[in-house]
């Protein structure tokens, strides 16, 4: 037992008055039925949901996520049954294991397992988001023992991690998981990149005191004399943030371009435009690179100013303000809000109406629509970076991602909006469907009630949403057009024999026949003799033999 005290040890850090005998019963259920089992690297399978459990208690996690992150592979990896969970911790625990638990490969197949896992994530994220904060904690640790792993199966892992599960991370404004989870993964993917990244960021940190101290001593006084009790931070970029912003020769890399300056206000919102001021009034700030993420938060409410100042040796210096209370979102994101949980306010599994949850709406919206083959690519896409807010008319915010077009933002309205759209007025301006909207726009969609989609739609459009309710229009239409094809085929050769196809329909004849045939409706039947999967001398038969008449 003595191996679950640490994590013992970090809850009750977190949670004082709580009692941690559950967290030494999972764990003693976890070792048991992983007892016999090896990681990749040696150690004791117990050691990975123990990790996982670990680091989520250093984020301030609940018991309750804590036991479930411990138990999380014992229904895929051993006999332990969810009907067992769920007895012995709970439905809320063998809800979140079983969110956790990967489809089997071997029965999906391996590409369909995993866009189903992946989609059942989102599903049980919906209904409890600590499903999604246990997986990313897994790949965590998963991240930091890939050592043990063989090269494909390293490369794999990290490219996964990176398409899917760090845009999650960012999602949910988990930065201080994301900035370690893009580093791991920038290792693995690109090592010589990483390692010289890695040696001139090492080079350049000794300096920073002496090159960017003066900096930060004119911000301090001028914060000081306009009367706001602040805080003055250089914090290093993580090293795959630094990689991003200056891809290639790192050849004279600058204190400035590995460090950014973070103002910590002791006050209100209000505050941080007075310490805007005061740092615009210390060092001359470059036009048009404010961002105010306060009055506009980012799609994970992230909410700061955001400056870049022009430093005493001419360097660019990019400056974040944010309050404490800001400061902590930026770092834990949705874990912020469940702390916040824990002291009586919104559940943990509450997300209807959240904004910065919005993007879970969005994917639940088309997620049952996509077939497993394109699901991951339309995850891919919603979650690419770089959402921008764009307006409708009565001031509501729509995040898009860049280069979204007016049928993405009309199909992000509604689905029904985006299947009656014509047109747009953006910015007051008549605009096709077709046209790229840009951040601050403000986009009015017009409809007409007899407009439906057409397969060029598919061209222009660029979020999975309004992709995949576009495609499912069409394939109906091309059902709905196959299903008249059959039907006409077999209407004109019942007519030679004189037989009357809507007779039969209206008898009720075609439904029973088409039942006896396997198929549920007409529809369905007609749809099988178009495609040639029923001949049509094989169903005329079932016809000819009632003596429908003619």
């Amino acid at each position: 037992m003595d191996a679950v005290e640490p994590l013992v040890a970090a809850f009750r850090a977190a949670h004082p008055a709580s009692d941690p005998a559950e967290l030494r019963r999972a764990y003693e259920v976890a070792e048991r039925m992983h007892r016999g089992q090896m990681r990749k690297s040696g150690n004791p399978y117990i050691t990975h949901p123990l990790a996982v459990a670990t680091i989520l208690a250093g984020l301030g996690m609940d018991r309750t996520c804590l036991v479930a992150a411990l138990l999380h592979d014992t229904v895929e990896d051993t006999a332990y049954t969810l009907g067992e969970v769920r007895v012995d911790f709970g439905d809320e625990v063998a809800v979140i294991v079983d969110g956790v638990t990967k489809l089997d490969g071997a029965r999906w197949g391996k590409e369909t397992a995993e866009a189903e896992t992946f989609r059942k994530i989102v599903l049980a994220a919906a209904a409890d988001l600590r499903v999604l904060i246990i997986k990313l904690a897994d790949r965590l640790h998963n991240l930091r023992t890939l050592g043990a792993q063989p090269p494909h199966k390293r490369e794999r892992i990290a490219r996964a991690t990176l398409d899917l599960l760090i845009p999650f991370a960012d999602r949910l404004g988990l930065h201080v998981l994301k900035r370690e989870m893009d580093d791991l993964a920038f290792a693995t993917l690109d090592p010589d990149a990483f390692t010289e990244t890695q040696a001139k960021v090492a080079e350049v940190l000794p300096r920073v005191e002496a090159e960017l101290g003066p900096a930060a001593e004119m911000m301090r006084a001028a914060l000081a004399e306009h009367g706001v009790r602040a805080k003055v931070e250089l914090r290093p970029r993580h090293l795959y943030s630094v990689h991003r912003t200056l891809p290639g020769d790192l050849d004279g890399l600058r204190t400035s371009e590995v460090i950014r300056f973070l103002v910590l206000v002791d006050g209100s919102e209000q505050d941080c435009y007075v310490a805007l001021g005061a740092v615009h009034a210390a060092l001359h700030p470059i036009t048009g690179r404010v961002k105010d993420y306060i009055a506009i938060p980012r799609f994970n409410l992230y909410r700061a100013l955001h400056t870049v100042l022009i430093g005493p040796e001419g360097d660019m210096l990019d400056v974040m303000i944010r309050t404490r209370q800001m400061h902590e979102v930026a770092e834990y994101g949705v874990i912020a809000h469940i702390r916040q949980g824990d002291k009586g306010e919104a559940p943990v599994g509450e997300f209807a109406g959240r904004r910065d949850l919005a993007w879970l709406a969005r994917l639940l919206a088309w997620q049952s629509d996509a077939p497993s083959a394109t699901f991951l690519d339309g995850l891919r896409t919603d979650l690419a970076e770089g959402n921008m807010p764009v307006f409708t008319p009565e001031g509501m915010i729509v995040p898009l991602p860049p280069r979204s077009t007016a049928l993405d933002y009309a199909y992000a309205l509604d689905p029904e909006t985006g299947e009656h759209s014509i047109g747009a007025l953006i910015n007051g301006r008549l605009a096709p469907l077709s046209a790229e909207v840009r951040l601050g726009n403000v986009v009015e969609v017009l409809t007409a009630p007899d407009a439906c989609p057409g397969p060029d739609w598919l061209s222009f459009a660029r979020t999975a949403q309004a992709r995949v309710h576009i495609q499912r229009f069409l394939d109906a239409q091309a059902t709905d057009e196959a299903a008249l094809t059959g039907r006409e085929a077999l209407r004109k050769a019942l007519a030679t024999q004189g037989i009357d196809l809507l007779t039969a329909e209206t008898a009720g004849d075609s439904l029973a026949i088409a039942r006896s045939l396997g198929h549920s409706t007409p529809e369905s039947l007609y749809l099988a003799i178009a495609s040639g999967t029923l001949p049509l001398p094989t169903a005329l038969p079932h016809f000819t033999t009632r003596h429908l008449p003619s």
